[in-house]
């Protein structure tokens, strides 16, 4: 899938085959030059030719010139067999033009960039790797024409879903274990193309079942940062659903994938997915990603180490916000990565509340509008304050009535009754108004059984997203859940009435050290979870015995 353009020497134009192998040569982008050495000056010459004819340069302007074949024309010598002194010098002209040359004999490299963009003489021994080693050192960016699966792939189909009477097989939500990871490697770390699949492809279960699925995505580029991990992963959601057939909900471990029976029977496979995100990676960030490698794991003891490891780096990721306030900035950023699905719905991320998702935090916010400035996370100025308390900025209004198509006019940002933000349908966990108990519950996506309000997660998830402002119903991260913003407007963490036991676990540290400066030590014990009541007949004698402070507070309605 790439395609270089090579200038052989020697190679005698007379000699040059006739008819059709002479078109092939030609379509196979091969030009004999000469049958010498220093024939090589007619490729050099092409490319002087280049800098006159479209860099506008003139006779003479020997450093602009120089610069531009640098900067522009990315060109690179590949010495094959023994290097003589001509070679060598004709190699060092090819050199001052700013063209790497890459040998495959022992010599002595020059790996120092200054007169090259990158390393300048470069050995490589072997064959299979010379031709991706030449693209790596020029720095060539690799623009792929076509990808290798058997369904189409377009923005158009971002927002289709897959539904259960026409899904194939599934993987993630309530159903299996799945997960997404991405990570940066070293350049000599990751194969580029390599796509490998552990375990059974999905063709081995029956129609309508579930599959564990973990993906590993591992990138590389000279400019590729670790802040820049967390942004690239949230962008799985809208890569995969760029295919044809194929539906992606959620994040991190939390995901939901499904693919069609019109896909599946297209051929569509596993190792697809590898083959559909490299490209995409390739061509949306070609200037951070130089090589990408995919393992896709179906087999559940093969991937618990990789999705212990992932787990440990989105705990990172959270961490690197600690310590900033909303106070402390001047600037939000926005998110509108969900609406193909919620066309309404815009995210408002400040260091105190991240991304429903509970992907994105302000700084990933900050990176990827660094990354891409016309990119779907914009910088948002508070302006003028409205309303402290319910967290509410002249600037941030306009802002999210512009982009949500003029659907929302108001948004505070720490209310859950008055003006709430909107959802989609990838939060983490859904927060709802308990009336009787003058509370609120907050169910995670994992929690498959019934909740106090009667509904189970799905079922909220039907009412709560789709970019609706619903007032007493509020899709969130985890995260925020301990933030010092939730729901301030309402009391806050004090409100908190009920919970599933999974994440009651998973956030206790968080809660606990919060509970501690509001001096509710023991806030968290009081709160019910499914062991405790699954109505509100059993959960308002549970709350009167433990004696939680939400029915004492002032009334939410």
């Amino acid at each position: 899938d790439q395609l270089v353009e090579a200038s052989v020497i020697p190679g005698d134009p007379s000699q040059a085959p006739e008819g059709d192998l002479k078109k092939a040569w030609w379509g196979m982008y091969i030009v004999p030059l000469g049958p010498d050495t220093h024939s090589i000056i007619y490729a050099l010459n092409w490319a002087i030719r280049g800098a006159l004819t479209f860099g506008g340069h003139k006779k003479g302007q020997w450093k602009e010139c120089l610069d531009y074949t640098r900067a522009r024309i990315f060109a690179f010598g590949l010495g094959l067999g023994p290097i003589d002194d001509m070679k060598y010098a004709s190699g060092a002209g090819a050199i001052n033009m700013g063209f790497p040359v890459i040998c495959d004999t022992e010599i002595p490299e020059i790996r120092p960039t200054g007169v090259c963009t990158y390393e300048e003489l470069v050995r490589e021994l072997d064959h299979k790797r010379i031709v991706p080693v030449c693209v790596e050192v020029r720095g060539v960016k690799v623009k792929m024409s076509e990808i290798d699966i058997p369904v189409p792939v377009a923005a158009a189909f971002e927002g289709e879903t897959v539904r259960k009477a026409d899904m194939q097989v599934q993987f993630g939500g309530k159903y299996s274990t799945s997960f997404e990871f991405l990570r940066m490697k070293e350049l000599d770390e990751v194969e580029d193309g390599k796509i490998e699949l552990i375990g059974a492809d999905c063709d081995s279960v029956a129609e309508g079942e579930a599959m564990p699925l973990g993906m590993l995505i591992e990138v590389a580029g000279r400019k590729m940062q670790k802040d820049f991990e967390p942004i690239m992963e949230r962008r799985i959601h809208n890569l995969i659903n760029y295919a044809h057939g194929i539906f992606h909900m959620g994040q991190r471990d939390i995901n939901w994938i499904r693919i069609s029976k019109e896909a599946f029977g297209a051929g569509f496979r596993l190792k697809h997915f590898g083959e559909l995100l490299r490209a995409q990676y390739l061509e949306h960030f070609p200037a951070l990603v130089d090589k990408v490698q995919v393992t896709i794991f179906t087999e559940e003891e093969k991937m618990k180490p990789i999705l212990a490891e992932a787990r440990e780096a989105y705990e990172a990721r959270d961490e690197r916000v600690a310590g900033m306030t909303d106070e402390s900035v001047d600037i939000f950023y926005s998110c509108t990565l969900c609406q193909s699905y919620a066309p309404n719905h815009v995210c408002i991320i400040s260091p105190e509340r991240l991304g429903l998702c509970g992907a994105y935090n302000w700084l990933d916010g900050k990176a990827a509008y660094e990354i891409n400035p016309a990119g779907a996370n914009q910088p948002v100025k508070k302006a003028d304050c409205i309303d402290e308390v319910k967290g509410q900025w002249k600037g941030v209004n306009e802002f999210v009535y512009q982009t949500s198509n003029k659907s929302v006019e108001r948004f505070n940002a720490y209310s859950l009754m008055e003006d709430p933000m909107t959802s989609c349908g990838c939060f983490e966990c859904i927060m709802a108004v308990l009336p009787e108990a003058n509370g609120v519950m907050i169910v995670n996506r994992e929690y498959p059984g019934m909740t106090p309000l009667g509904m189970a997660f799905t079922t909220l998830a039907g009412s709560v997203g789709g970019g609706l402002q619903t007032p007493g119903f509020l899709g969130i991260g985890r995260l925020y859940i301990t933030s010092r913003k939730f729901i301030s407007a309402e009391g806050g963490l004090p409100r908190i009435v009920w919970m599933p036991k999974e994440l009651k676990e998973a956030i206790a540290e968080r809660f606990k050290a919060r509970a501690e400066e509001l001096e509710m030590p023991d806030l968290l014990d009081k709160v019910a979870d499914e062991t405790t009541a699954t109505s509100i007949e059993e959960l308002l004698p549970w709350l009167e015995k433990v004696e939680h402070p939400a029915p004492k507070m002032d009334p939410l309605f």
